[in-house]
């Protein structure tokens, strides 16, 4: 998931490099909507947890695009609202996933696959457009991670959609739906931590560290290239 990293900010002002932010960001608005409503339609929760991830990574590469070069803390302030659009939308999906325990909603396999299936291209297409920057600073680094490991989330809920077929019940869809959600939340906490350290004047260096294996190591290569 994208909440688990920085914000895409490109540090300079690359005319491609916005380009190419503007397909990621149409692309994942589009997916968010489709996976929204087949998730619905379906009784699928993965499906609707793995929409808050392309809702995730739209609403990133939006406030990326409105607040580039504008100062520290607007940058934070727009992230602070990004982590709590995150963090609701978790807990939208753990209370849908706890009431259809309850309700005993089966999913339609189907459709779960092939929705994703096709989110599983789309991350796959914006990832490539975000390859030629895979080396460039911090930020332009994590932004290709994130849409890379974003993949892992399409192919667990098409598992979950083979889970679901062989079973005939609905655990697999929920299982991977409460991770998902979990993990949002949680990405949602540590981008949250990171802005309010920006808003109180923190070292933006130390609140990047609450998210080692994303931000903090990129900075760290960089660091260590620049004393070479």
């Amino acid at each position: 998931m994208s909440a688990s990293c920085c914000a895409p900010v490109s540090p300079g002002n690359n005319p491609r490099y916005r380009r190419v932010l503007w397909v990621a960001l149409v692309v994942n608005a589009a997916m968010f909507g489709v996976e929204l409503l087949a998730g619905w339609a379906a009784g699928s929760v993965a499906l609707l947890a793995d929409a808050i991830d392309f809702f995730g990574d739209a609403v990133n590469y939006g406030l990326s695009l409105a607040v580039l070069g504008m100062a520290l803390a607007t940058r934070a302030k727009a992230a602070l609202f990004k982590a709590a659009c995150m963090a609701a939308f978790g807990v939208f999906v753990l209370g849908r996933a706890a009431w259809s325990v309850r309700g005993g909603i089966v999913p339609e396999a189907m459709t779960m696959g092939v929705v994703a299936t096709l989110a599983l291209v789309a991350n796959v297409a914006v990832a490539w457009l975000l390859y030629h920057y895979r080396s460039g600073d911090a930020n332009m680094r994590s932004v290709w991670i994130c849409s890379r490991n974003d993949a892992i989330g399409n192919v667990a809920v098409a598992l979950a959609a083979l889970g679901v077929l062989g079973t005939g019940t609905a655990w697999p869809d929920l299982m991977v739906a409460a991770l998902m959600a979990l993990l949002g939340i949680t990405g949602a906490w540590a981008v949250g931590r990171q802005a309010w350290a920006e808003l109180r004047g923190g070292s933006t260096t130390t609140a990047a560290a609450v998210e080692p294996g994303c931000c903090a190591s990129h900075e760290h290569d960089g660091m260590h290239a620049h004393e070479n």
